[in-house]
C-alpha cells in the first residue's frame, strides 16, 4: 500500500532484499496510527521540523512511501552480519527503525524504509524480540503503540496516589488509559466527547469517564482528591498550614514543612495526559486545569500553536512532552500484553486487507466507529 501525495494504493514492488544486521519478515498484522493519518496529509509539516532535529528523510507528499510502523511479523530469512537467532517461522515484533549504510531511517515513515503496510518489510536484528508462545498476533501488533503510552506515563512520574486525567480517548489515550491501571494508578479520570471512545475507555478500566460537553473532568475529581483550582485557596492552606506548625512545640515550623514537601503531603494538581493533539489543547488545560498541575503531551499538534505563559507561571503547571520509548519499555510493553497485566483487546475495532487501507484512513478520520484498525495482508476485506 503506497502513499503517494495523499492518496494510497496498492501497487507491486519487488520483495526487499536484507542488508548488513537485517531480516525479512512476513508481515501478519500491522497497526494504522494517529501518525499515518497525520503523515499523510501533513507530512511536509513533519519533515522541516525532522530536517531540524537532525532527520532529514521524513516522509513528503511528492514521495511514494511503503506506511506502516506498527506491526508483528514471521521471521523469513537473514541478511549478512547476523546471529539468526531465530528460526524461519518465528513471530517477532521490532523498534520501526533500520540502518541503511550507516544511516538511521524511520520504518514506515521514510521513502527510504518501507513499513508494514506490505507483504514483506525490513527489521533491524539488534532492535527485533520474539512474541512469547501464545500471545495473538492482533495484540503483539498493539506493541509499538502502548509502549508509546508506557513511555509518557514513566516519564510523568505519576504516583499511584495521584489523580491521573487523560483528555481524549484515542487509541494513545486509551493506551494510556491502560498502562496507568498496569502501573496500579487508584483513579484514573478519562474525558472524551464521543460516546464509542468513552465506552471503550470504560472497557479499558478508566474509573470515571466524563463528556466534556456536558461535564467537567476537573469536576469529575472524588472530594476527597480535590484539587485547589483558585488561588485564594492555595494561600490559605499556607496561612492554616503556618498557623498549625507554629503551634508544635520544640520543632522549627520550616522543619516540618521541608518534611511535608518531602513527603508529598504538600497540595499539588493531577496529572494529565493531554491526548488530542490539536490547537487549542494545551492552552485549554493550562487555562483550567487545577494548580500544579503536571500535564504531559502526548498528543501530536501538526499546526503551529499557543498558550499564555503567565497562566502557567501563575498556577505553577509543569508541562512535559513525550516522544517514542527506548528498547527496554518496548520489551516491557510485548510482555505486559502477554502475561495479561495490559489487556488492549477493547483497542481492536477492525481488521482490513491491504485493498481496505484507504476505507480505514477514512473511518479513522471521525471519532464514532472505530479506535485501532489493523491491516492482515492476507485479507481480502476492503471495509471496516
Amino acid at each position: 500500500m503506497v502513499c503517494h501525495k495523499g492518496s494510497l494504493e496498492v501497487r507491486e514492488v519487488e520483495v526487499p532484499e536484507p542488508g548488513p544486521g537485517h531480516v525479512l519478515i512476513k508481515v501478519l498484522r500491522a497497526g494504522i496510527c494517529g501518525s499515518d493519518l497525520h503523515a499523510r496529509v501533513h507530512g511536509d509539516v513533519v519533515a522541516d521540523i525532522g530536517e531540524k532535529v537532525g532527520y532529514d528523510h521524513f516522509m513528503r507528499p511528492s514521495q511514494a512511501v511503503v506506511m506502516g510502523h506498527e506491526f508483528v511479523g514471521e521471521v523469513v530469512s537473514y541478511g549478512p552480519k547476523c546471529r539468526k537467532r531465530w528460526r524461519p517461522g518465528t513471530a517477532v515484533v521490532a523498534m520501526p527503525i533500520i540502518r541503511h549504510d550507516g544511516e538511521v531511517e524511520m520504518v514506515g515513515l521514510s521513502e527510504r524504509a518501507p513499513g508494514a503496510y506490505s507483504e514483506y518489510l525490513l527489521v533491524q536484528e539488534d532492535l527485533t524480540m520474539p512474541v512469547p508462545e501464545g500471545l495473538d498476533a492482533d495484540l503483539a501488533a498493539l506493541t509499538e503503540p502502548l509502549a508509546v503510552a508506557h513511555h509518557a506515563v514513566r516519564r510523568s512520574d505519576v504516583g499511584r496516589r495521584d489523580v491521573a486525567v487523560v483528555v481524549g480517548c484515542g487509541p494513545i489515550g486509551l493506551a494510556v488509559v491502560l498502562m496507568l491501571k498496569a502501573a496500579g494508578v487508584k483513579t484514573v479520570i478519562a474525558s472524551d466527547l464521543s460516546d464509542l471512545r468513552r465506552g471503550l475507555a470504560r472497557q479499558c478500566g478508566a474509573d470515571v469517564v466524563v463528556d466534556p460537553a456536558v461535564d467537567s473532568p476537573w469536576d469529575a475529581v472524588p472530594a476527597q482528591e480535590k484539587h485547589f483550582t483558585r488561588a485564594g485557596d492555595l494561600f490559605s492552606v499556607a496561612f492554616d498550614a503556618m498557623h498549625a506548625l507554629q503551634a508544635v512545640p520544640g520543632v522549627p515550623w520550616w522543619a516540618l514543612m521541608n518534611v511535608a514537601d518531602k513527603l508529598s503531603l504538600t497540595p499539588r494538581g493531577p496529572v494529565v495526559f493531554e491526548c488530542v493533539g490539536v490547537p487549542g489543547m494545551i492552552d485549554d488545560l493550562v487555562t483550567h486545569a487545577p494548580f500544579r498541575s503536571r500535564v504531559v503531551v502526548v498528543g501530536v499538534c501538526m499546526q503551529p500553536d499557543v498558550f499564555q505563559p503567565a497562566m502557567a507561571s501563575n498556577k505553577e503547571v509543569d508541562l512535559r512532552f513525550v516522544f517514542g520509548y527506548d528498547p527496554a519499555e518496548f520489551r516491557n510493553t510485548l510482555h505486559l500484553i502477554a502475561r495479561g497485566k495490559v489487556r488492549p483487546q477493547p483497542l481492536l475495532t477492525g481488521t482490513v486487507g491491504l485493498g481496505g487501507t484507504a476505507s480505514a484512513f477514512e473511518a479513522l478520520g471521525s471519532a464514532q466507529s472505530h479506535a485501532k484498525v489493523l491491516i492482515d495482508p492476507s485479507s481480502d476485506v476492503v471495509e471496516v
